[in-house]
């Protein structure tokens, strides 16, 4: 542990012109007094670290003691900063891990590529949840997150609606998105998704497993994620769009299924309106959807739908007239 505190110690005073105790203490958690003993310790090692005494004085390193990333232009290094995600990492556990890689770098850069870390915070963050949902992150994960990471094979509890499965995986890679976490693990020849909040139980395995050298996450997630979208769209109704509505379509319907709905679309009529068959997760959510276009989305069919826009048209009417 004071090995480890000793390093991150040089690493902080590397990155940085000086810092006070008190600046030190409270990176390294120790109080002013173990700064100081830290500090001697160094110098007997033969660590150039140097005192300036006084009310404005500090610690520094000497000498040019430092190492030096110099092939890293200042757009290179502030991506670099940008490959970290803080709330996923934290998530996984791996949030002092990523903290110390970042400082590692940090104080290896040129002087003057010193300020990339802020750059970079200060003009992106990443929310990865959706709005008015409070992320929960699933207790599991980190068990999750070390198999993958150490290409280990877990044994497994899933909860798939009201019964409980057990399955050996090899936990290929982990996906946040929009708040939830996924895994995406092979199982016999087959790479499945699940959703990491419903494991009951993660257990490592003794044996490790050999990956796919062929096997690309970000392309694999994208195409389950466009079939996923694409399965659950399983009614469809007939709207005639107005060019302002057809415009909005795909703004409160599926975009994915109003993109589709919008090229087979043929020509306008003489008003300019466009008669598409859109596909729809069910005829509620089309409802429920479709109310954001008023007038500028007319449902032709099916005819039930078609009635029960038409009476909420009439009671909208009937709120909204004059007494």
């Amino acid at each position: 542990m004071r090995a480890a505190r000793l390093i991150r110690m040089v690493l902080l005073l590397q990155s940085r012109p000086s810092m006070t105790a008190a600046e030190l203490a409270r990176e390294l958690e120790v109080s002013e007094r173990t700064v100081a003993r830290d500090v001697l310790s160094l110098s007997e090692a033969g660590v150039p670290v140097y005192a300036d005494r006084g009310r404005a004085g500090g610690y520094r390193l000497i000498g040019g003691y430092r190492t030096r990333l110099t092939g890293l232009g200042r757009s290179e290094a502030e991506a670099l900063f940008l490959s970290g995600v803080p709330a996923a990492l934290r998530d996984m556990g791996l949030a002092d891990a990523a903290s110390a890689a970042r400082l590692k770098v940090s104080a290896a850069l040129l002087p003057e590529l010193r300020d990339a870390a802020d750059g970079a915070a200060q003009r992106f963050h990443l929310d990865a949840p959706a709005w008015y949902q409070e992320p929960a992150t699933p207790e599991l994960l980190p068990a999750v997150a070390d198999a993958v990471w150490d290409d280990r094979r877990i044994a497994t509890r899933y909860r798939r609606k009201d019964t409980e499965v057990e399955r050996e995986l090899e936990p290929y890679g982990l996906v946040l998105k929009a708040g939830v976490w996924y895994l995406a693990a092979r199982v016999g020849e087959d790479v499945r998704v699940y959703r990491i909040d419903r494991f009951t139980a993660v257990t490592p395995l003794a044996e490790r497993f050999t990956r796919g050298a062929d096997f690309d996450l970000p392309a694999f997630w994208a195409e389950r994620s466009a079939q996923f979208a694409r399965s659950i769209l399983r009614d469809e109704v007939t709207v005639r769009l107005t060019p302002s509505g057809a415009r909005r379509l795909r703004y409160v319907t599926d975009r994915a299924g109003a993109d589709e709905a919008l090229a087979a679309a043929g020509e306008p009529d003489e008003q300019g309106r466009l008669t598409v068959t859109l596909p729809v997760e069910s005829l509620d959510v089309a409802y429920s959807q479709l109310l954001g276009l008023g007038p500028d989305g007319e449902v032709l069919a099916p005819v039930a739908l078609r009635e029960r826009f038409a009476a909420a048209a009439a009671r909208t009417y009937d709120l909204y007239r004059e007494p």
